[in-house]
C-alpha cells in the first residue's frame, strides 16, 4: 500500500478528482458507467494533475434510489483493478461495509463515507482493520432525499446556526467512529456542503468558518463541485441559466480560497481548473 502518511501535507492542499460510476449523478450521470470509459476517466484526471481519485457507484443527489450492493461491489472493484495499474491513490465514495472492505482487499487506500459511519455501522470497523484513511461527512438524510417540496427541507432546520451545529454533530460522529477503532490519525472531516444544506445561507457560514474545523485537529476535505448552492451564487452574480463551464469556474474560485485558507483537499469534477486555483492558494498562504 502506498504511504497514506504522505497525503498529510499541511503546505499543500490536495485536488481529488470525481469518478461517478453512476446512472443518476446530478451532473455526470451515466457518462463512466462503462468500465472503459471510467478507467480512461480516471487516468485523465490523474494527468491532469488530480492527487486523488473518489470513486463512486452510487448517487446521493436527493431522492436517489439505492443501487443493489452487487452493482455497486462490481463497478467498484473493476475500476480499483484498472487504475491501480497505474499507481492511482484511490479513495471509495460508500456507505455500504461490504463495498469498502472489497476495495480496500484490491487496495484501495481511503474510504469517503457520505453518511460519517451512521448507515452502516460495521463500516468504522472495516476501516479500523485495515488502518486506511477515512472520511467522516456530516450528512443528515443518509439517502432518504427531502420529504418536503424543497430537496432536504427536513434536515436543514440548524438551531443553533449551521457552523456550530454541524461542528457539534460532525464531532459526535467522529466520537463514535473511534469508538470503533479507527485511530484519530486516520480520520479527515468533511463538513458536507450540500448534503441536508440547499442553500448559500447554509454552505457559506461553512467556508467562511473553515477554520472552525481546522482547529479540531482533523485534516478536512471540501466538497463544493458544482452543488446547488454554486449555481445559487451564480445566479446572484446575475448569470440567471450557469452553464457547467460557468459552475466549475465558481468551483475553483472556491478551490483558491479553501487552499489558502489550508483545507486537506477539495473534491472536484473539473481538475484542470482546481489544480490552478490550488496552486494559487497554495502560495497566497506561503506569502501571507
Amino acid at each position: 500500500m502506498t504511504d497514506i502518511n504522505a497525503l498529510h501535507d499541511p503546505d499543500h492542499t490536495l485536488v481529488m478528482g470525481v469518478l461517478n460510476i453512476t446512472e443518476d449523478s446530478f451532473s455526470d450521470g451515466g457518462l463512466w458507467l462503462d468500465p472503459d470509459k471510467a478507467r480512461e476517466h480516471g487516468l485523465t484526471m490523474m494527468n491532469e494533475g488530480a492527487d486523488l481519485i473518489d470513486i463512486g457507484a452510487e448517487s446521493t443527489r436527493p431522492g436517489a434510489k439505492r443501487v443493489s450492493e452487487h452493482d455497486e461491489l462490481a463497478r467498484v472493484t473493476g475500476a480499483v483493478r484498472a487504475l491501480l495499474e497505474h499507481d492511482a491513490m484511490l479513495s471509495i465514495d460508500t456507505t455500504r461495509s461490504s463495498v469498502a472492505l472489497a476495495a480496500l482487499n484490491e487496495g484501495a487506500q481511503i474510504i469517503n463515507d457520505v453518511s460519517g459511519g451512521r448507515l452502516d455501522p460495521e463500516l468504522p470497523h472495516v476501516v479500523a482493520d485495515h488502518d486506511c484513511l477515512y472520511i467522516v461527512q456530516h450528512w443528515r438524510g443518509w439517502l432518504a432525499g427531502g420529504k418536503g417540496g424543497v430537496p432536504d427541507a427536513d434536515t436543514s432546520v440548524y438551531e443553533h446556526g449551521v457552523l456550530r451545529d454541524v461542528k457539534d454533530e460532525l464531532m459526535t460522529q467522529v466520537d463514535a467512529v473511534l469508538a470503533a477503532g479507527v485511530k484519530p490519525e486516520r480520520v479527515i472531516i468533511d463538513p458536507g456542503l450540500g448534503f441536508s444544506k440547499p442553500g448559500i445561507e447554509h454552505n457559506l457560514p461553512l467556508l467562511a468558518g473553515l477554520e472552525t474545523f481546522e482547529e479540531t485537529g482533523y485534516p478536512v476535505l471540501i466538497g463544493q463541485s458544482r452543488k446547488r448552492f454554486i449555481t445559487a451564487m451564480l445566479q446572484e452574480a446575475g448569470i440567471n441559466e450557469p452553464t457547467m463551464e460557468d459552475r466549475d469556474s465558481m468551483t475553483a474560485a472556491l478551490s483558491a480560497m479553501c487552499a489558502e485558507h489550508g483545507a486537506w483537499a477539495v473534491r472536484v469534477h473539473d481538475v484542470p481548473r482546481s489544480v490552478a486555483a490550488v496552486h494559487a492558494g497554495t502560495l497566497w498562504r506561503r506569502f501571507h
